[in-house]
């Protein structure tokens, strides 16, 4: 069984907020005093690179989230309807015979 789309880019999500998070804590804590000036700014380039791609991603995951779920309304509200139609025109007979009698 393969995996959807949903799952590759909530697994990607997962990855830049883990990379952006580690990122975070390290430059905090083990690498504070060892980046210098061109180090520093690339590091914490790249930090914020990996969070905006987080950002993004979940951006676009909660727009595939209303996408489907509009999709799932519109399926809903038309077979309600055609059900409804459906036990109408069962029904309609009856009240055709019942009438001439």
């Amino acid at each position: 069984m393969g995996w959807d789309v949903n799952v590759w880019r909530r697994g990607v999500g997962v990855f830049v907020l883990m990379a952006a998070l580690a990122m975070l804590v390290a430059g905090e804590t083990v690498l504070k005093d060892r980046l210098k000036d061109l180090q520093f700014l690339g590091y914490w380039f790249l930090c914020f690179c990996f969070t905006a791609m987080a950002f993004l991603v979940a951006i676009l995951d909660a727009r595939a989230l209303r996408r489907r779920a509009r999709q799932q309304r519109r399926a809903l509200l038309t077979s309600t309807f055609d059900d409804i139609q459906a036990k109408a025109r069962s029904r309609s007979p009856r009240r055709d015979q019942d009438s001439h009698r």
